[in-house]
């Protein structure tokens, strides 16, 4: 009943910081997780099917992008990582969490550096977090094709830092990160300039 806990979406301009954790089930494996960054999407979606199948318990938890911008990126993912291991039924008895830092959890924790990697439990996390961020970016691809999200899923590509100087930022975009800030700064300049 140890839980793996990751999370993706920290580097995005655009959408939320999502976590996911699983308690995999030692009676029905998974055969190739890793960390979901070396996978092709078509691997992970396969993968993601058979975790949800197989697990013992999963859950998936975001933290939007106005609690990014009140909170900060680094709190978010540790408020996100929380409400995804609260979310578990059974609650596991202890955690592995991805990364240096970890969040208030009501069961013992440990932060494992590559744990994506190393861990199986938080490698399925972190593919279920990355499946489920993905499918959300997808979704906003279709209301705002414009801004390409089904390219760069919100990353700062070059591409979205056209897109996004082009068309000015979305309520999706976090208002915190420089290059959001920037491209508002303009905006309101430009206005101010136009009369």
């Amino acid at each position: 009943m140890i839980a793996g806990v990751d999370e993706v979406g920290r580097g995005p301009l655009a959408g939320p910081v999502v976590a996911a954790a699983v308690i995999l089930d030692p009676d029905r494996p998974v055969a190739g997780i890793t960390d979901s960054k070396r996978l092709s999407a078509r691997r992970r979606e396969t993968l993601a099917t058979q975790i949800r199948e197989r697990a013992v318990a999963w859950a998936i938890a975001e933290c939007s992008p106005e609690e990014i911008d009140t909170h900060n990126i680094l709190r978010a993912s540790l408020l996100a990582m929380q409400r995804a291991v609260a979310a578990l039924a059974p609650a596991p008895v202890s955690a592995l969490v991805d990364g240096r830092e970890l969040p208030e959890l009501p069961c013992p924790a440990r932060a494992v550096i590559g744990g994506d990697a190393s861990e199986p439990a938080i490698g399925a996390a972190s593919i279920l977090a990355k499946v489920y961020r993905d499918g959300l970016m997808l979704e906003l691809h279709a209301r705002h094709p414009e801004y390409a999200f089904d390219r760069h899923k919100g990353y700062p590509t070059p591409l979205h830092l056209e897109r996004l100087r082009h068309h000015g930022p979305l309520p999706c975009h976090r208002r915190s990160f420089a290059p959001v800030r920037a491209v508002i700064a303009g905006v309101r300049t430009v206005e101010r300039g136009g009369g």
